[in-house]
């Protein structure tokens, strides 16, 4: 199994978004902006989806993978750290998620 983990992508992300738009697809993205970068997201997130149901686990692995990474590119553009993300999540799992779930409806 790989040491390779999201807070590694986390970084590379964000030393390529430095590099020209003519160098770096992750660059030419973060300078096009939110739009762009949310359209090609939910783009990533419908194949993903149609992966998932076509039972082609190699297709998903690929579609999970290209998903993860434009997450993190608009995480990137917001100037949200994968870590505040990872502070929500671990808040909720001390909790069942059908009682995290109930709480959330109820504000």
């Amino acid at each position: 199994m790989t040491q390779f983990n999201l807070q590694d992508l986390e970084n590379i992300i964000a030393e390529r978004a430095k590099a020209s738009a003519e160098a770096s697809w992750t660059a030419r993205l973060v300078k096009a902006g939110q739009d762009k970068a949310a359209k090609k997201l939910g783009e990533e997130a419908v194949e993903t989806v149609i992966a998932a149901v076509s039972g082609k686990r190699e297709s998903l692995v690929e579609e999970t993978a290209d998903l993860l990474y434009h997450l993190l590119v608009v995480l990137k553009i917001a100037d949200i750290p994968l870590g505040e993300v990872l502070l929500v999540l671990e808040e909720r799992t001390a909790r069942s998620g059908l009682a995290e779930k109930a709480s959330r409806t109820e504000q």
